[in-house]
């Protein structure tokens, strides 16, 4: 029989390819060059990608005997996943490969910052010696907060813990102990902001993040404070950062990460308090072979037919029929948990009711974990490093399962228990040929609504006007309200209400509308495309 072919869609080390082996048949093309590319897929089994080449529906359709995608990096930018999903193809990449070389970069702009390290280069290269006015500050004995405690984060207060600092973290969904056991204090956002001296920011951008630093944490800040990003862009309002660099508010700033790449009329450009480089968290040649390697070793499992650690859009393995239409469902009920969870998470428990609990349903558990975690971390979570996610952050997780389902042929609910003690959870099922997705519960109340890219949920108590209260509150914000379901346990008692909504809606209104109908719970919730 031929080999498999394996098509090399853009330049890999040596090492990749003798992570590959003997058994596959390799073949080169320059990915970049759509019209080399098309007729090159054909015959391929499997393609190896960096960024430069685009693997969309047209490039799927061109490849009858794809079974996977492999990008040798994190991003998937260049992936259309949603095509690959429906074209039966596995998309993996390399979510850990550049984890020590992101923390090792902000480690470097907390130093150069520190030492004014570019600046003296650049003077004495130019002929100067200005010793005085490069005079810079230790670390030892400052306060440094990490925002985010996750991989990366874990990886900087390990490393920063050398020089005699004292570490203070911020991140929702970790727990005091497993803070404790890293050695950083947690505390919240506006502690964080007034205690210390260096801030690294180390979290996933999502719409809860984006703009987090603006003009009031700066207010907070010490006049010293020098802030670093090398997470995501965005998540430091750049126009306040300007302005609280510019007018010396803080010392300085360094940057990897911005809104639009490259930041080619940015201001902050003009500014001599900030260090910015080109993104070059993974620009390491460790980092990149690492990816390299890593992709390989998945082409090979992939291809094999075994489970793949790292793929994005399968689980891998044997999955029942009647099981795996509840995949996306069961993603996007962590996701819904995940947005109602207000503080770090201490259990989960996945619960599988009805005629799907005669088969092993841990995919579901696992596609539910991943949806759970993936605001939550700034790696890409995969259905085999979830629960991994969960055992570091303490979280114990338990599967029920039980061919009795009272209401509805099959049910599927995640709860969570969170650090104060108070439970958060989401039901779902799936109905009909076309596998219609409904959410079915949140937090022990009975709704039935479709599920949705945009929810709000509140809990209030019942009484006569608040339905018209926020309705008028959504009319005036210019959100549209596509369906609401409102519930309740006892007559005269709390009521939930879920309300589906078009578009996105800032969550300063919802806290505005929270005050005026005295809410227990106001969150907006955004889903993402689950595969």
């Amino acid at each position: 029989m031929s080999k498999p072919v394996v098509l090399i869609a853009e330049e890999l080390s040596p090492a990749t390819l003798e992570a590959l082996g003997p058994d596959f048949e390799v073949r080169n093309v320059d990915g970049a060059d759509r019209s080399a590319l098309l007729p090159a897929l054909k015959e391929a089994h499997a393609v190896l990608i960096r960024s430069a080449t685009k693997m969309d529906a047209e490039a799927i359709a061109a490849a009858p005997l794809l079974k996977v995608i492999a990008r040798a990096g994190v991003g998937l930018d260049n992936v259309d996943i949603k095509a690959a999903t429906s074209a039966g193809v596995m998309v993996v990449n390399a979510p850990t490969s550049n984890i020590i070389s992101a923390a090792e970069l902000a480690i470097g702009q907390i130093m150069a910052l520190s030492r004014h390290i570019p600046d003296a280069n650049a003077s004495l290269k130019n002929g100067l010696w200005k010793r005085s006015q490069y005079t810079g500050v230790e670390l030892y004995e400052k306060t440094i907060g990490i925002i985010g405690l996750g991989r990366i984060g874990t990886l900087v207060a390990q490393r920063l813990a050398g020089f005699g600092v004292t570490l203070i973290g911020y991140d929702p969904y970790v727990t005091a102990q497993r803070a404790e056991q890293i050695g950083v204090e947690l505390c919240d956002i506006e502690t964080l902001m007034k205690r210390s001296d260096y801030i690294t920011i180390h979290i996933p951008k999502t719409p809860e993040t984006t703009s987090m630093i603006s003009t009031n944490e700066f207010a907070m800040a010490k006049p010293n404070l020098r802030i670093v990003n090398c997470s995501r862009g965005g998540i430091i309002d750049e126009a306040a950062l300007y302005e609280a660099l510019k007018s010396k508010q803080i010392a300085g700033a360094g940057l990897d990460v911005f809104v639009n790449e490259p930041p080619t009329d940015s201001p902050l450009l003009t500014l001599d308090n900030i260090l910015v480089t080109p993104h070059l968290g993974a620009s390491t040649d460790e980092a990149q072979e690492k990816a390299g390697i890593s992709v390989a070793r998945s082409v090979r499992l992939a291809l094999a037919g075994d489970l793949v650690p790292d793929a994005v859009n399968v689980a891998g393995g044997v999955i029942d029929a009647s099981v795996r239409p509840g995949i996306g469902l069961a993603e996007k009920l962590g996701q819904i948990v995940a947005g109602l969870a207000h503080t770090s998470i201490v259990s989960v428990e996945f619960e599988a009711l009805g005629e799907i609990a005669a088969h092993d349903v841990t995919v579901l558990k696992l596609a539910a974990l991943k949806g759970l975690f993936q605001s939550m971390v700034t790696e890409q979570v995969s259905y085999v490093n979830a629960p991994l996610l969960a055992q570091q952050r303490g979280v114990e997780v338990r599967l029920i399962q039980d061919l009795v389902s009272d209401e509805y042929r099959n049910v599927t609910t995640l709860k969570a228990v969170l650090s104060d003690g108070s439970v958060v959870s989401a039901g779902g099922t799936v109905i009909g040929p076309k596998h219609h997705q409904k959410v079915v519960s949140i937090n022990g109340y009975d709704v039935e609504l479709s599920m949705a890219e945009n929810f709000v949920v509140m809990v209030y108590q019942d009484r006569p006007g608040i339905v018209a209260i926020y309705g008028k509150a959504f009319a005036e914000a210019g959100v549209n309200i596509a369906a609401m379901n409102i519930a309740r346990q006892q007559k005269g008692g709390k009521a939930l209400a879920v309300i589906t909504i078009d578009s996105r809606i800032d969550q300063a209104i919802l806290e505005t509308l929270r005050a005026e109908i005295s809410a227990d719970l106001m969150q907006a919730i955004a889903i993402t495309e689950a595969y």
